[in-house]
């Protein structure tokens, strides 16, 4: 398989014909989601889109898919302004909008923790397939923060009733009851999962190219305007909640790894 000659510090990506293969790669920080990380992805999908290959594999290195935004931008956000905090949302919703309306068909191939906005990218691939050891979980709540941007995208994955207990709770789910909510398409073996993502992805790759692209295409049109909307009211919630005193002191006490002292404020 061809390394792109495109020197990427927290991902890698590959060419092998009809597929393209991202692999995050921060294995030391569990694939989290840095600015840099959206900025390379957002590079790493238009290389792709530029590319002949028309299968997309997303997956992580090491132990961890993607465990959610970085602890050290993290850091950052609480002492963030409201301006600043509304381009932050806006970058964010822009790599998850990137995945989901991206032309050519996506397969995430989940090996391990799926977190927050790394269940995001997990699960806004056209197929999602998980290795028996993978974990999803929408837990912002559980820090002080709204999963704004990501909800907009489960409720139509999962329905209301499923999406609502996945959201408030902030519970972590294993990959059995993530495919039993039709958050993934299938379970596999951890040794078997790259091989079945390479199988499935040669499966797609026999189909019509053009028909691939109307398809999608169709699928995007469908709902579009209603997630624009949707989308620009989350990016506004997203920013607002981070303002809060209950935010910062979410995040101190996660950072801090303690009981977090709310105040409703």
């Amino acid at each position: 398989m061809s390394q792109h000659p495109h020197q990427y510090a927290t991902l890698s990506l590959a060419f092998d014909g009809a597929i393209a293969s991202i692999t995050l790669n921060r294995p030391d920080k569990r694939n989290a989601i840095s600015y840099e990380l959206i900025q390379e992805i957002l590079h790493a999908l238009q290389e792709v889109q530029k590319s002949p290959a028309h299968i997309l594999i997303l997956t992580g290195a090491g132990a961890a898919f993607c465990s959610g935004m970085d602890l050290d931008n993290l850091r950052e956000i609480t002492k963030h302004t409201e301006e600043e905090n509304l381009v932050d949302s806006s970058r964010m919703a822009n790599m998850f909008r990137a995945l989901y309306d991206f032309p050519k068909v996506t397969i995430a191939a989940v090996n391990g923790a799926a977190i927050a906005g790394g269940c995001g990218l997990a699960t806004l691939c056209d197929l999602t397939l998980a290795s028996a050891e993978a974990k999803f979980g929408y837990t912002e709540v559980r820090i002080g923060f709204v999963p704004a941007i990501v909800s907009t995208f489960l409720l139509r994955q999962v329905g209301e009733k499923r999406a609502r207990d996945l959201l408030l709770t902030g519970r972590i789910i294993d990959a059995e009851e993530a495919y039993r909510l039709g958050l993934v398409n299938e379970v596999v073996g951890p040794e078997n999962l790259l091989a079945r993502a390479r199988e499935l992805a040669e499966t797609l790759a026999a189909n019509s190219p053009a028909s691939l692209l109307a398809t999608k295409r169709l699928l995007k049109t469908n709902f579009q305007v209603e997630l624009d909307r949707q989308i620009a009211a989350a990016v506004d919630e997203n920013a607002r909640i981070r303002t809060t005193h209950d935010f910062r002191e979410g995040v101190s006490a996660f950072l801090e790894k303690r009981k977090p002292f709310w105040t409703g404020r």
